[in-house]
């Protein structure tokens, strides 16, 4: 209690000073903000935006620890030293050395998203005099889950400059914001760096031949499996479900994602309105494709035959669909505000995912660019629904005044 006074003390004296949005960040991320509402509120609630992202936090650590445990499960199976069989629940995946491997990589990962996107927004705060929000704690946590566990730090670093500048401060910082930043930040890595962000060797520890060294493991993704063998899945449906396969850090375990979004929803910090709108449209996209495929519209010497093949419902046990609707998709920020828009916002993110997915077997994922484009839709969509629900109360009151 004495440390938390002399904090506000100090705070109280210095705040005229340039830097003390810096120590307000510091302030407000050890203690609960001494903030209060001096005007008369309508609605008496305890959470904040701190409580939201510790939350949205706290949905995102199983995933984290899962990734690093996969991490080391997969380098260790690509170089044979042990076998696949015993699957999820196996001794082989639940080990010590899985998990140092897969710590030794993610948490750099971690450590570089936390470190340079909070030093970006601690210079923003100090140039411009606003507050540091604590909305960089989720960006922070996500970026590590959605890029390959091999890739450059320097490239990570990179990404997070431009996605914090870009993606966030440009428009005012928290709140301000029209693009989802992590996901600003993981298009900037697959514009900028390709070979990095895609193809079959990037998804695994030593996958990537580097400077002489001989190329001896691949560790390829399951929707390039997909498109490359029409269709054929190479993995255990169940194997995929559980996440014990190639891919981002924490994108792979649909079972703890589905865990992250009811925790999300029984909180009501996520939107089940956008979560299950989003794996609707996703079901409609591939219902439409199986249709097209059943007819005969699409022969299997096409290159799209691969992905309009796979039944509707595995599309959601494949990529990162799931992980973009439960995480993503349900941004309070960059999401449609109202409940019909939301349905509206959802169903278009995933049609649009599987349709990218289908018809760019270059690189068989579009959640990201759905979710971005929705994003810049979001407000249009909210601003028609208001429309449309003023034009029939307008309606209405010109029928009880008749």
């Amino acid at each position: 209690m004495g440390l938390k006074s002399n904090l506000h003390n100090f705070k109280e004296k210095n705040k005229d000073k340039k830097w003390i949005p810096a120590f307000n960040a510091i302030h407000t991320f050890l203690y609960l903000p001494n903030e209060t509402t001096h005007g008369g509120t309508h609605i008496k609630a305890a959470d904040d935006l701190k409580r939201t992202m510790n939350t949205v936090i706290m949905a995102l650590v199983p995933c984290l620890i899962f990734g690093m445990f996969n991490a080391g499960y997969q380098h260790y199976l690509a170089q044979g030293l042990i076998e696949s069989a015993d699957g999820f629940l196996g001794a082989s995946f639940w080990t010590w050395d899985n998990f140092v491997i897969g710590l030794w990589k993610v948490l750099p990962l971690v450590i570089i998203s936390y470190g340079v996107g909070l030093a970006v927004e601690f210079v923003f705060a100090i140039i411009k005099g606003h507050e540091v929000e604590e909305g960089y704690l989720v960006t922070g946590m996500l970026v590590p889950l959605i890029v390959p566990v091999d890739i450059p730090l320097w490239m990570l670093a990179v990404a997070v400059i431009f996605g914090v500048v870009i993606g966030k401060e440009v428009f005012g910082g928290t709140g301000m914001n029209i693009l989802n930043p992590a996901l600003t930040i993981r298009a900037f890595l697959f514009f900028a760096y390709p070979t990095w962000m895609s193809g079959d060797k990037v998804w695994v520890h030593g996958a990537v031949e580097r400077a002489g060294t001989p190329d001896a493991i691949s560790g390829e993704t399951i929707l390039g499996s997909l498109a490359q063998n029409n269709g054929t899945l190479g993995y255990d449906i169940w194997d995929m479900f559980w996440g014990i396969i190639p891919g981002s850090v924490g994108e792979t375990s649909k079972f703890l994602i589905i865990i992250g979004a009811l925790f999300l929803i029984f909180t009501k910090v996520g939107s089940w309105r956008i979560i299950i709108s989003t794996l609707i449209g996703a079901l409609s996209m591939g219902l439409i494709f199986n249709g097209v495929i059943n007819a005969g519209w699409v022969g299997e010497s096409s290159k799209f035959f691969g992905l309009m093949s796979v039944p509707f419902w595995q599309h959601l046990i494949i990529g990162s669909i799931l992980f973009g609707a439960v995480y993503m998709a349900t941004d309070p920020v960059t999401a449609s505000q109202t409940n019909k828009g939301k349905w509206i916002y959802g169903f278009l993110i995933g049609f649009i995912s599987i349709m990218i997915r289908v018809f760019n077997p270059a690189y068989p994922e579009g959640v990201f660019l759905a979710i971005l484009l929705m994003n810049v839709f979001a407000p249009t969509i909210d601003h028609y629904v208001i429309k449309a629900n003023v034009k029939r109360r307008m309606k209405r009151v010109k029928v009880k005044t008749a």
